[in-house]
């Protein structure tokens, strides 16, 4: 069943709600947690896909953000379906003009009671009020750093703003590599003494990777680049030999231990369905994953500190201080040098004033005047 509201509220929303469910046969809610998905025109088709399928595991009341442009008029349109393809509740939420800018506002009141809150940002999260606004109405923000045009500024942004029950999907991503590195070194306890992640330009997941295995082994983590798809490799090194999975499909990974043949295991990169259905098994905070981001803002921001000190060294690696003291001794000899010059012209300049000077008799050509004046 569709129900289409134009130029509606939250109270004639929630109406809607309760009438479709009783013509559906079904007067009470079964559903276990509100989902709030905040997209734009383009993002939200493949975005509510992904939760009518995440919804089969989690019957849930899904809210649907879609914002417009704010140079309209003010407006709300909406759109309720129940049965059609999920066992939850769908709410497609379309706000133009001034309202786009207040959407916790029209949410509210269509939260379902006493049930946890899920919000999830397919694409970039804005840094406005609105996107706060819906963040506090939250128990859990689901984000997707790989959405961005620059991951990594991503995950750092998201080191910065972290708070209890912050996750991104690129750490989900990830569930399948955690749980065979810990497999391995459960079943070969050796000291690592290196480790490499080989992964395509870019890729969001392999720094929440390198994070997560500096922070649990305390050892640096090299972070080389790949053909791809995604991570293709993460190699340690032991003393009795390396411990590998390489993946170069996206879909078969090698799994290698010293001393034992290799084994072919099942690393698909999975659809967005089910890593929100993942995400939505949990409402705790996952202090792991708050671990590893915090890891790998950390790294990020000493690498970017020591890439700013080499660009600020000169050519041929001089220090800047010797390069300042070379620089005032420059200095001091020049003007040593325009001193010297100075005084040597003036020097000669009263020379050649006492040259042209008139010459006064002096001796007995002195005398004969005097004689000559009486």
């Amino acid at each position: 069943m569709v129900i289409t509201l134009s130029d509606t509220t939250s109270a004639k929303i929630s109406s809607a709600l309760l009438s479709a469910r009783r013509s559906a046969g079904s007067p009470a809610s079964g559903m276990v947690l509100t989902l709030i998905i905040v997209s734009t025109e383009d993002e939200y088709p493949a975005a509510l896909d992904a939760a009518m399928a995440a919804g089969r595991e989690h019957p849930c009341r899904i809210l649907l953000v879609v914002t417009g442009n704010g140079r309209h008029t003010a407006s709300l349109d909406a759109e309720v379906r129940i049965g059609e393809g999920t066992s939850g509740e769908v709410v497609v939420v379309r706000m133009r003009g001034p309202l786009a800018d207040h959407p916790a506002s029209v949410i509210r009141p269509l939260l379902l009671p006493d049930s946890p809150v899920v919000a999830w940002w397919p694409g970039s999260v804005p840094t406005n009020k609105s996107a706060a606004a819906l963040a506090d109405l939250s128990n859990r923000r689901i984000t997707d750093a790989a959405a961005s045009p620059q991951p990594r500024r991503e995950l750092r942004r998201h080191a910065e703003r972290l708070t209890a029950g912050d996750t991104d999907l690129a750490w989900t991503r990830l569930t399948s590599w955690r749980t065979l590195l810990a497999a391995a070194l459960d079943q070969f306890p050796s000291k690592v003494t290196a480790i490499n992640v080989e992964s395509e330009r870019g890729s969001p997941s392999a720094d929440l990777l390198t994070g997560w295995l500096e922070a649990r082994l305390k050892q640096p983590v090299r972070l080389t680049t790949s053909a791809g798809p995604g991570i293709t490799a993460v190699r340690m090194t032991t003393a009795a030999g390396d411990i590998a999975i390489t993946r170069a499909d996206g879909l078969v990974a090698s799994y290698s231990v010293p001393g034992q043949p290799d084994r072919m295991v099942a690393l698909k990169r999975r659809p967005t369905s089910e890593l929100i259905a993942e995400e939505l098994r949990r409402m705790d905070h996952d202090v792991v994953y708050e671990q590893a981001l915090r890891t790998f803002a950390k790294r990020s921001t000493a690498r970017k500190t020591s890439a700013t000190r080499k660009t600020s060294e000169p050519v041929g690696g001089a220090k800047p201080t010797a390069v300042k003291r070379t620089a005032t001794k420059k200095v001091a000899a020049t003007k040593s040098t325009a001193k010297k010059n100075a005084t040597k012209k003036a020097t000669a300049k009263k020379g050649a004033g006492s040259r042209t000077r008139p010459s006064t008799s002096s001796g007995p050509a002195k005398k004969s005047a005097r004689k000559a004046a009486r």
